[in-house]
Protein backbone atom coordinates (compact mmCIF):
# COMPACT_ATOMS: atom_id res chain seq x y z
CA UNK A 1 0.00 0.00 0.00
CA UNK A 2 0.92 3.34 -0.87
CA UNK A 3 2.25 4.61 2.48
CA UNK A 4 1.13 8.16 1.78
CA UNK A 5 -2.04 6.47 2.22
CA UNK A 6 -1.66 5.29 5.40
CA UNK A 7 -2.07 6.86 9.04
CA UNK A 8 0.47 6.08 11.34
CA UNK A 9 -0.74 8.81 13.40
CA UNK A 10 -3.87 7.54 14.39
CA UNK A 11 -3.25 4.77 16.61
CA UNK A 12 -6.95 5.19 18.60
CA UNK A 13 -6.21 4.56 22.24
CA UNK A 14 -7.57 6.70 24.80
CA UNK A 15 -5.58 7.75 27.86
CA UNK A 16 -7.98 9.93 29.93
CA UNK A 17 -6.71 9.84 32.98
CA UNK A 18 -3.53 11.80 31.64
CA UNK A 19 -5.59 14.58 31.09
CA UNK A 20 -8.51 15.03 33.15
CA UNK A 21 -8.87 16.27 36.61
CA UNK A 22 -7.06 13.10 38.17
CA UNK A 23 -3.74 14.38 36.71
CA UNK A 24 -4.15 17.76 38.95
CA UNK A 25 -0.96 17.85 41.05
CA UNK A 26 -1.84 18.63 45.13
CA UNK A 27 -2.44 22.71 45.25
CA UNK A 28 -0.08 24.62 47.40
CA UNK A 29 -2.22 26.12 50.29
CA UNK A 30 0.10 29.57 49.87
CA UNK A 31 0.51 30.41 46.35
CA UNK A 32 3.42 31.75 44.80
CA UNK A 33 4.06 34.52 42.01
CA UNK A 34 2.69 33.91 39.37
CA UNK A 35 0.30 31.08 40.51
CA UNK A 36 -3.75 31.17 40.31
CA UNK A 37 -6.76 29.86 42.45
CA UNK A 38 -7.06 26.55 42.45
CA UNK A 39 -10.36 27.12 40.34
CA UNK A 40 -8.14 27.69 36.98
CA UNK A 41 -6.61 24.62 37.65
CA UNK A 42 -9.45 23.10 37.99
CA UNK A 43 -10.87 24.45 34.99
CA UNK A 44 -7.80 23.52 32.76
CA UNK A 45 -8.33 19.63 33.54
CA UNK A 46 -11.97 19.72 33.11
CA UNK A 47 -12.10 22.51 29.87
CA UNK A 48 -8.60 22.06 28.86
CA UNK A 49 -7.88 25.37 29.03
CA UNK A 50 -7.87 28.68 31.04
CA UNK A 51 -7.00 32.43 30.20
CA UNK A 52 -5.34 35.45 32.33
CA UNK A 53 -5.71 39.01 30.68
CA UNK A 54 -2.91 40.64 32.94
CA UNK A 55 0.06 37.90 33.37
CA UNK A 56 3.30 39.80 32.28
CA UNK A 57 4.54 42.81 32.93
CA UNK A 58 5.22 45.05 29.16
CA UNK A 59 7.75 47.26 29.95
CA UNK A 60 10.22 44.71 31.76
CA UNK A 61 9.29 41.42 30.25
CA UNK A 62 7.33 41.40 26.81
CA UNK A 63 8.83 44.45 25.37
CA UNK A 64 11.95 42.81 25.11
CA UNK A 65 11.00 40.48 23.01
CA UNK A 66 9.66 43.13 20.70
CA UNK A 67 12.57 44.30 20.30
CA UNK A 68 14.33 40.85 19.89
CA UNK A 69 11.79 40.37 16.91
CA UNK A 70 12.89 43.81 15.89
CA UNK A 71 15.99 42.07 15.27
CA UNK A 72 15.41 38.93 13.74
CA UNK A 73 13.40 40.84 10.86
CA UNK A 74 15.95 42.78 10.81
CA UNK A 75 18.48 40.09 10.05
CA UNK A 76 16.12 38.38 7.60
CA UNK A 77 15.91 42.12 5.67
CA UNK A 78 19.86 41.96 5.38
CA UNK A 79 19.95 38.69 4.15
CA UNK A 80 17.50 39.05 1.73
CA UNK A 81 18.89 42.55 0.41
CA UNK A 82 22.74 40.92 -0.06
CA UNK A 83 21.18 38.11 -1.79
CA UNK A 84 19.58 40.51 -4.26
CA UNK A 85 16.13 39.00 -3.19
CA UNK A 86 14.78 42.40 -3.09
CA UNK A 87 15.26 46.49 -3.56
CA UNK A 88 14.39 47.71 -0.19
CA UNK A 89 15.03 47.06 3.44
CA UNK A 90 12.07 48.96 4.56
CA UNK A 91 13.61 50.31 7.64
CA UNK A 92 11.02 52.80 7.54
CA UNK A 93 8.54 50.12 8.69
CA UNK A 94 7.94 49.45 12.35
CA UNK A 95 7.91 45.82 13.95
CA UNK A 96 4.45 45.19 12.85
CA UNK A 97 4.13 45.91 9.11
CA UNK A 98 7.92 45.76 7.65
CA UNK A 99 7.85 41.76 7.53
CA UNK A 100 4.63 42.31 5.46
CA UNK A 101 6.74 44.39 3.08
CA UNK A 102 9.60 41.94 2.79
CA UNK A 103 7.19 39.18 2.09
CA UNK A 104 5.78 41.15 -0.62
CA UNK A 105 8.81 41.36 -2.54
CA UNK A 106 10.10 38.22 -1.24
CA UNK A 107 6.91 35.84 -1.00
CA UNK A 108 7.84 33.29 1.51
CA UNK A 109 9.57 35.87 3.47
CA UNK A 110 7.30 35.11 6.48
CA UNK A 111 8.07 31.33 6.42
CA UNK A 112 11.91 31.96 6.22
CA UNK A 113 11.77 33.43 9.73
CA UNK A 114 9.10 31.27 11.09
CA UNK A 115 12.05 28.59 10.23
CA UNK A 116 14.37 30.86 12.98
CA UNK A 117 15.30 28.10 15.46
CA UNK A 118 17.74 29.96 17.76
CA UNK A 119 16.22 31.33 20.65
CA UNK A 120 17.06 35.00 21.67
CA UNK A 121 17.52 35.83 25.23
CA UNK A 122 14.46 37.60 25.92
CA UNK A 123 12.76 35.04 24.90
CA UNK A 124 14.76 32.86 26.79
CA UNK A 125 13.73 34.69 30.31
CA UNK A 126 10.34 34.57 29.50
CA UNK A 127 10.32 30.72 29.11
CA UNK A 128 12.28 30.82 31.96
CA UNK A 129 10.13 33.26 33.90
CA UNK A 130 9.82 32.19 36.99
CA UNK A 131 6.41 33.28 38.16
CA UNK A 132 5.31 31.16 34.75
CA UNK A 133 7.07 28.37 36.26
CA UNK A 134 5.32 28.32 39.40
CA UNK A 135 2.02 28.51 37.56
CA UNK A 136 2.90 25.13 35.43
CA UNK A 137 4.09 23.79 38.89
CA UNK A 138 0.57 23.91 39.74
CA UNK A 139 -0.35 21.98 36.61
CA UNK A 140 2.86 19.69 36.20
CA UNK A 141 4.29 19.45 39.44
CA UNK A 142 7.76 20.56 40.71
CA UNK A 143 9.85 19.30 38.09
CA UNK A 144 9.32 20.60 34.86
CA UNK A 145 11.38 20.45 31.31
CA UNK A 146 10.46 22.61 28.07
CA UNK A 147 9.59 20.82 25.13
CA UNK A 148 11.78 22.16 22.15
CA UNK A 149 8.77 22.68 19.62
CA UNK A 150 8.85 26.04 20.33
CA UNK A 151 7.05 28.70 17.61
CA UNK A 152 7.37 32.37 16.50
CA UNK A 153 4.32 33.03 14.92
CA UNK A 154 4.20 35.92 12.32
CA UNK A 155 1.08 36.18 11.15
CA UNK A 156 0.83 38.68 8.33
CA UNK A 157 -2.12 39.65 6.97
CA UNK A 158 -4.09 37.74 4.96
CA UNK A 159 -1.65 34.66 4.42
CA UNK A 160 -2.14 31.44 4.09
CA UNK A 161 0.73 30.30 5.93
CA UNK A 162 -0.19 31.70 8.80
CA UNK A 163 -3.72 30.44 8.97
CA UNK A 164 -3.48 27.56 11.13
CA UNK A 165 -6.77 24.97 11.00
CA UNK A 166 -8.44 22.95 13.45
CA UNK A 167 -5.32 20.26 15.14
CA UNK A 168 -4.41 18.99 18.15
CA UNK A 169 -0.36 19.85 19.23
CA UNK A 170 -0.27 15.94 19.05
CA UNK A 171 -0.99 15.51 15.67
CA UNK A 172 2.42 17.32 14.95
CA UNK A 173 3.99 15.14 17.81
CA UNK A 174 5.45 11.52 17.62
CA UNK A 175 3.13 8.52 18.87
CA UNK A 176 5.44 7.71 21.81
CA UNK A 177 4.07 10.92 23.44
CA UNK A 178 0.36 10.29 23.40
CA UNK A 179 0.79 9.81 26.85
CA UNK A 180 2.76 12.67 27.59
CA UNK A 181 0.63 16.13 29.18
CA UNK A 182 2.20 18.85 27.39
CA UNK A 183 1.13 22.67 28.80
CA UNK A 184 1.05 25.16 26.05
CA UNK A 185 1.29 28.59 26.86
CA UNK A 186 0.39 31.14 24.09
CA UNK A 187 1.77 34.56 24.73
CA UNK A 188 0.93 37.79 21.62
CA UNK A 189 2.86 40.51 21.20
CA UNK A 190 0.14 42.45 20.60
CA UNK A 191 -3.60 42.91 21.66
CA UNK A 192 -5.20 40.03 19.54
CA UNK A 193 -8.45 39.87 18.64
CA UNK A 194 -10.73 38.22 15.75
CA UNK A 195 -9.61 40.61 14.04
CA UNK A 196 -5.84 40.03 13.70
CA UNK A 197 -6.26 36.36 13.85
CA UNK A 198 -6.40 35.02 17.58
CA UNK A 199 -6.90 31.76 18.53
CA UNK A 200 -10.22 29.50 18.73
CA UNK A 201 -10.38 26.65 21.44
CA UNK A 202 -13.07 24.39 21.52
CA UNK A 203 -13.60 22.83 25.54
CA UNK A 204 -13.38 19.84 26.49
CA UNK A 205 -12.07 18.25 23.23
CA UNK A 206 -9.28 16.69 25.36
CA UNK A 207 -11.16 14.58 27.49
CA UNK A 208 -10.78 11.46 25.63
CA UNK A 209 -6.96 11.73 25.90
CA UNK A 210 -7.63 10.99 21.96
CA UNK A 211 -5.37 12.18 19.24
CA UNK A 212 -7.86 12.29 16.32
CA UNK A 213 -7.32 11.23 12.62
CA UNK A 214 -6.05 14.60 11.10
CA UNK A 215 -4.87 14.65 7.59
CA UNK A 216 -1.89 16.29 5.26
CA UNK A 217 -1.85 19.00 4.46
CA UNK A 218 -3.98 22.06 3.51
CA UNK A 219 -3.28 24.03 0.68
CA UNK A 220 -0.41 25.38 -0.32
CA UNK A 221 1.13 25.01 3.73
CA UNK A 222 2.89 22.07 6.11
CA UNK A 223 -0.48 22.12 8.48
CA UNK A 224 -2.32 19.17 8.99
CA UNK A 225 -5.58 19.03 9.64
CA UNK A 226 -8.69 17.73 12.03
CA UNK A 227 -12.15 17.53 10.16
CA UNK A 228 -15.24 18.78 11.85
CA UNK A 229 -16.85 15.36 11.54
CA UNK A 230 -13.07 13.97 13.00
CA UNK A 231 -13.91 16.53 16.20
CA UNK A 232 -17.58 15.10 16.46
CA UNK A 233 -17.01 11.57 15.75
CA UNK A 234 -13.90 10.09 17.40
CA UNK A 235 -13.37 13.34 20.08
CA UNK A 236 -17.18 14.06 20.80
CA UNK A 237 -17.19 17.62 20.09
CA UNK A 238 -18.79 20.00 17.72
CA UNK A 239 -17.10 23.23 16.12
CA UNK A 240 -20.43 24.95 17.12
CA UNK A 241 -19.32 25.06 20.56
CA UNK A 242 -15.93 26.73 19.98
CA UNK A 243 -14.63 29.39 21.78
CA UNK A 244 -12.87 32.57 20.75
CA UNK A 245 -10.13 34.14 22.57
CA UNK A 246 -8.63 37.25 22.30
CA UNK A 247 -5.93 37.50 24.47
CA UNK A 248 -4.58 41.00 25.46
CA UNK A 249 -0.67 41.77 25.11
CA UNK A 250 0.37 41.27 28.77
CA UNK A 251 -2.02 38.17 28.77
CA UNK A 252 -1.61 34.48 28.21
CA UNK A 253 -3.76 30.84 26.95
CA UNK A 254 -2.87 28.26 28.33
CA UNK A 255 -4.10 24.76 27.22
CA UNK A 256 -3.48 21.17 26.65
CA UNK A 257 -1.77 19.39 23.95
CA UNK A 258 -5.31 17.23 23.27
CA UNK A 259 -7.40 20.23 23.32
CA UNK A 260 -8.67 20.91 19.62
CA UNK A 261 -7.57 24.59 18.48
CA UNK A 262 -7.15 26.81 15.29
CA UNK A 263 -5.88 30.69 14.57
CA UNK A 264 -7.96 32.84 12.85
CA UNK A 265 -7.11 34.67 9.42
CA UNK A 266 -5.43 38.19 10.09
CA UNK A 267 -8.00 40.70 8.99
CA UNK A 268 -5.95 43.45 10.48
CA UNK A 269 -3.64 46.15 8.81
CA UNK A 270 -0.95 45.17 11.17
CA UNK A 271 1.26 41.68 12.25
CA UNK A 272 -0.15 39.43 15.14
CA UNK A 273 3.23 38.38 16.37
CA UNK A 274 3.00 36.06 19.01
CA UNK A 275 5.09 32.86 20.65
CA UNK A 276 3.75 29.43 21.78
CA UNK A 277 5.92 27.59 24.49
CA UNK A 278 5.43 24.35 25.68
CA UNK A 279 6.01 22.20 29.37
CA UNK A 280 6.16 18.81 29.87
CA UNK A 281 7.14 16.99 33.03
CA UNK A 282 10.62 16.11 32.76
CA UNK A 283 11.64 12.44 31.56
CA UNK A 284 8.40 11.60 29.55
CA UNK A 285 8.96 11.82 25.66
CA UNK A 286 8.68 14.87 24.34
CA UNK A 287 7.45 13.66 20.67
CA UNK A 288 10.33 15.76 18.90
CA UNK A 289 10.55 12.47 16.52
CA UNK A 290 13.84 11.98 18.06
CA UNK A 291 14.83 15.89 16.88
CA UNK A 292 15.85 17.32 19.67
CA UNK A 293 16.29 16.96 23.54
CA UNK A 294 13.86 18.92 26.21
CA UNK A 295 15.50 21.78 27.99
CA UNK A 296 15.30 21.27 31.97
CA UNK A 297 13.65 24.38 33.73
CA UNK A 298 13.01 23.20 37.19
CA UNK A 299 14.47 20.37 39.03
CA UNK A 300 12.93 19.16 42.37
CA UNK A 301 16.28 17.98 43.28
CA UNK A 302 18.17 20.95 42.64
CA UNK A 303 15.87 24.19 43.53
CA UNK A 304 18.89 26.70 42.59
CA UNK A 305 19.85 25.32 39.01
CA UNK A 306 20.47 27.80 36.51
CA UNK A 307 18.87 26.43 32.62
CA UNK A 308 21.86 25.96 30.45
CA UNK A 309 20.01 27.39 27.02
CA UNK A 310 23.87 26.33 25.27
CA UNK A 311 22.49 22.80 23.97
CA UNK A 312 19.02 23.91 23.06
CA UNK A 313 20.17 26.71 20.57
CA UNK A 314 23.12 23.88 19.39
CA UNK A 315 20.16 22.05 17.32
CA UNK A 316 17.41 24.34 14.85
CA UNK A 317 14.80 21.54 14.61
CA UNK A 318 13.42 22.83 11.22
CA UNK A 319 16.92 22.38 9.73
CA UNK A 320 17.71 18.98 10.76
CA UNK A 321 15.67 15.93 9.32
CA UNK A 322 15.48 12.29 10.06
CA UNK A 323 16.54 9.45 7.39
CA UNK A 324 14.62 6.51 6.69
CA UNK A 325 17.35 4.71 8.47
CA UNK A 326 17.24 6.76 11.73
CA UNK A 327 19.76 8.96 11.17
CA UNK A 328 20.02 12.61 11.76
CA UNK A 329 21.28 14.85 9.32
CA UNK A 330 21.80 18.51 8.27
CA UNK A 331 18.62 19.29 6.04
CA UNK A 332 20.96 21.65 3.89
CA UNK A 333 18.84 23.81 2.55
CA UNK A 334 19.27 26.87 0.59
CA UNK A 335 19.31 30.37 2.96
CA UNK A 336 16.34 31.20 0.82
CA UNK A 337 14.39 27.81 1.14
CA UNK A 338 10.56 28.21 1.59
CA UNK A 339 9.43 25.29 2.40
CA UNK A 340 8.62 23.52 5.78
CA UNK A 341 9.02 19.60 5.80
CA UNK A 342 8.92 17.38 8.51
CA UNK A 343 7.76 13.64 10.05
CA UNK A 344 4.42 15.00 11.36
CA UNK A 345 3.28 15.01 7.43
CA UNK A 346 4.11 11.59 6.90
CA UNK A 347 1.73 10.91 9.69
CA UNK A 348 -1.27 11.24 8.44
CA UNK A 349 -2.91 10.33 4.78
CA UNK A 350 -2.02 12.81 1.87
CA UNK A 351 -5.01 14.07 0.96
CA UNK A 352 -3.42 17.26 -0.59
CA UNK A 353 -0.14 17.59 -2.52
CA UNK A 354 1.93 20.45 -2.40
CA UNK A 355 5.62 21.70 -2.24
CA UNK A 356 5.96 21.10 1.55
CA UNK A 357 4.36 17.48 1.74
CA UNK A 358 6.42 16.92 -1.90
CA UNK A 359 9.25 17.44 0.16
CA UNK A 360 8.85 15.64 2.94
CA UNK A 361 8.05 12.43 0.97
CA UNK A 362 11.14 12.75 -1.04
CA UNK A 363 13.44 12.80 1.70
CA UNK A 364 11.82 9.83 3.35
CA UNK A 365 11.55 7.51 0.42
Amino acid sequence: MDPRKMAPGYTGEEHPEVVDIRAMPPQPKELKPGQVPENLIKQYFEEGYFQLDKFFDLATELDPCREAIGGLVDELAQKLYKGGKIKSLHEDCGVFERLTKLDEEFPGANIILHKTGKLPEAFMKVWGNERLLNLMEQILGPDIAGMPDWSLRCKIPKADAATVPWHQDLGYQSVDAYQTLVVTVWIPFVDSSEQNGCLQIIPRGHLKGKVGRHYSCVGDTWYVNLPEEELKNNLGVDVKDAKTCPVPYGGILVFSNFLPHRSLENYSNGIRWSVDFRFKKTGLPNGMHGLKNDVILRSSKDPDMKIDWSMFNAVERLKIKKNSDGSIVDRKDDDFDTTISGPWIRKWELVNSNRHTDQAWKEYM
